[in-house]
């Protein structure tokens, strides 16, 4: 039985019958055809075993002369926001910090504004200031109120989304170019805009809080993270020492073309015309993340699929290496909160009642995350399955649509292939 931890990142392993492989090559295919995506990379493990790593399409779709390999790294997008979380839950482990602490015990700066006001936010695609609710007109919230388990749950109050690149600085330079504004800066120049936003609703309270899913939560927790190992701005250190390193993960990186990876081997995302007036290649496609130098805790990671799926195998391990209390893994990936359908644990997705990316096969109680880019990680305890998948599905623009469908009818062939003992 070949594990993840013994698993050569470019070795092809495919452990199903040949009609679950033929049906896997059908999806693939359709997906390339209806322009969903133009590469893609799976690992699939199951009860501890991998039953495959495969890749499909190209990296170059218009000339076709460079093949998608195992070991190809993708922008993981959203996906980031595990690692951050499991970074700080280790912390919460070694009894650095708890739960139901205020951010301003960390990050006393966010609260020196007082009680802000409310708005409507601003939609993260077009960037138009959403107008303010009516109910919500007038009234302030208090930063001081928000712990971790609010930004952990999505229950903060804080908008979903902010212009925080602009905040940041102007646009950065290609990546291998130097930046005239240094990443610090950026990151300085950022933080003191998330700490003046107005929020967009009330911090919650346990169990009763509105689920408002929000980028600016994540960023703030990847500071809180950095602060808590002394190392302020310095999250892909901090990610490094606690997580990358101790489960071998020698694939995950930010910034990868500044590490040294080559851009032949990194899946591009969306061509930018606007604002960084290229394609993303190597750097990362998502704006806030790009604007604060690369390294964020909402975004920003690139990996492999072969390392995605490693750390749910860790999470479903309860692999001591994470450092994470097993208890503290057990709530992390139960229900706390759930909004109109999101269902959230304490950093994880849990699977919807319905139409859920994790499909309708996978048992009530699987938990996951999905990415932006096209990119998702889905673990089923009751099968002790675990699936990443990773697509650059923005290739064609960050409209593109049949991503949805796309993972939906993976994860139901996977869960049945793997019912069937195929």
């Amino acid at each position: 039985m070949l594990t993840i931890h013994d698993l050569p990142y470019r070795q092809i392993i495919r452990i199903f019958s040949p009609a679950a492989l033929d049906s896997l090559e059908i999806l693939f295919s359709s997906a390339h055809l209806g322009h969903t995506f133009p590469a893609a990379t799976l690992t699939v493990i199951q009860k501890g075993e991998v039953r495959l790593n495969d890749s499909w399409g190209w990296i170059d779709p218009e000339t076709r002369s460079l093949p998608v390999q195992p070991d190809t790294l993708f922008d993981l997008a959203s996906v980031t926001k595990l690692f951050t979380t499991s970074a700080f839950l280790s912390q919460v482990s070694a009894g650095c910090v708890r739960l139901d602490d205020p951010l301003v015990t960390i990050i006393p700066e966010f609260g020196v504004s007082g009680p802000r006001p409310l708005d409507g936010g601003q939609d993260p695609h077009n960037k138009v200031q959403l107008p303010t609710p009516e109910e919500v007109r007038g009234q302030t919230a208090d930063p001081a109120r928000v712990t971790f388990y609010h930004l952990l749950t999505h229950t903060s109050g804080l908008a979903p989304w902010r212009d925080v690149f602009n905040a940041a600085g102007p646009a950065p330079v290609p990546p291998g170019q130097r930046d005239p504004i240094s990443r610090q800066k950026r990151w300085t120049n950022a933080l003191k805009a998330l700490y003046g936003y107005p929020f967009v609703g009330q911090p919650g309270q346990p169990g009763l809080g509105v689920v408002r899913y929000s980028d600016l939560g994540l960023m703030l927790l990847g500071e809180a993270v950095s602060r808590l190992q002394d190392a302020p701005g310095k999250l892909d250190t901090v990610l490094q020492t606690l997580l990358f390193k101790p489960l071998g993960l020698e694939s995950l990186v930010y910034n990868p073309l500044l590490k040294g990876w080559d851009r032949s081997n990194i899946a591009p995302t969306e061509d930018d015309p606007g604002w960084r007036k290229r394609r993303c290649w190597g750097e990362v496609h998502d704006e806030n993340a790009c604007g604060v130098g690369g390294v964020a805790g909402h975004a920003g990671l690139f990996g492999t699929a072969r390392d995605v799926a490693a750390l749910g195998q860790a999470w479903l391990e309860r692999d001591p290496r994470l450092k994470i209390d097993p208890n503290l893994m057990q709530s992390a990936t139960q229900e706390h909160e759930e909004t109109g359908g999101m269902r959230r644990g304490l950093g994880w997705m849990l699977k919807a009642h319905e139409d859920s990316s994790a499909g309708d096969l996978f048992s009530s109680d699987s938990y996951g995350h999905t990415g932006f880019t096209g990119t998702s990680l889905w673990i089923d305890p009751r099968r002790g399955l675990v699936v990443a998948c990773l697509t650059n599905r923005v290739y064609p623009g960050r409209e593109q649509e049949g991503i949805h469908a796309f993972r939906r009818s993976l994860h139901d062939l996977i869960a049945k292939a793997v019912d069937e003992k195929c």
